[in-house]
């Protein structure tokens, strides 16, 4: 496959926002049981626009970020107010950073196609341990218990945290079939919110089913990022459990956004 981190939005994406429809090979949304929402901006930050962003979390008042690129792959954390980097790690220039997910007082990082992955201490960004898969790594997220890692496939993997084993594979699926390019993922209140690679949309998904909820539009957000820079792929969700606050951001982009979920009919 064509190196697909770094991609525009693709013109095979086509939206109908007065529909209320979302043509994407193997997505609709606004029909039958599958809730449509748009968003509302509560507050935009600063964020690096040189930052390929890959993985997403928000803990204890910090934004942990996960970049990407061979040779500019990182983990950080980051002050969110400022974008200021506070902490960084740097990746060997051979490895492609991906998802990263903070689990049982650990932070887990996946790496793209070299199938191998990093575990570390947060306080200080000591890695203690790796692990391997047998696919591709995309996103990781936590439910509390288990990794959940996706391989932009339509599959979700979830890992045991003693082994770091794949125990369940999660075929995910909508009105139109299954869901592919599964992206970076995070645990929102007893669901997976998924990416879509190279669209604007977020699928939420049931962990147990893995049938789709609701799709979240965001074609709209990225007219609120201003002139400059070449902001690529919507890709970033990262949750605040704590202040019930949704973020999200892209590759590239010069901001990043907590954004409240709206009913279609009501997005501005």
């Amino acid at each position: 496959m064509f190196n697909r981190k770094p991609g525009r939005l693709s013109c095979f994406v086509l939206v109908f926002l007065a529909a209320g429809i979302f043509f994407v090979p193997g997505v609709r949304s606004g029909a039958g049981g599958e809730k449509s929402y748009g968003f509302r901006i509560i507050n935009s930050y600063p964020h690096d626009s040189s930052a390929f962003t890959q993985g997403l979390i928000f803990h204890d008042g910090a934004l942990y970020e996960g970049t990407g690129l061979y040779g500019r792959s990182s983990l950080r954390k980051v002050v969110l107010t400022s974008g200021q980097v506070e902490r960084i790690h740097h990746l060997a220039a051979d490895l492609f950073g991906e998802g990263i997910a903070f689990c049982k007082g650990r932070l887990y990082q996946l790496t793209w196609q070299s199938r191998v992955g990093f575990i570390y201490e947060p306080e200080n960004f000591r890695k203690i341990g790796s692990f391997s898969y047998d696919t591709e790594g995309w996103g990781l997220t936590c439910d509390g218990r288990q990794l959940i890692m996706s391989d932009g496939t339509s599959m979700l993997r979830f890992l045991d945290l003693k082994t770091l084993r794949v125990v369940r594979a999660l075929a995910v699926k909508g009105e139109m079939g299954p869901v592919s390019n599964l992206n970076e993922l995070e645990y929102v209140k007893g669901e997976i919110y998924a990416n879509i690679w190279n669209t604007d949309l977020i699928a939420r998904i049931s962990p147990r089913t893995g049938r789709v909820l609701g799709w979240i539009d965001l074609s709209g957000l990225r007219a609120s990022l201003g002139n400059g820079g070449r902001p690529d792929v919507l890709n970033g969700i990262a949750y605040d459990e704590k202040g019930d606050r949704l973020f999200v951001t892209g590759k590239l982009w010069p901001k990043l956004f907590h954004i409240e979920l709206a009913p279609k009919w009501k997005t501005k």
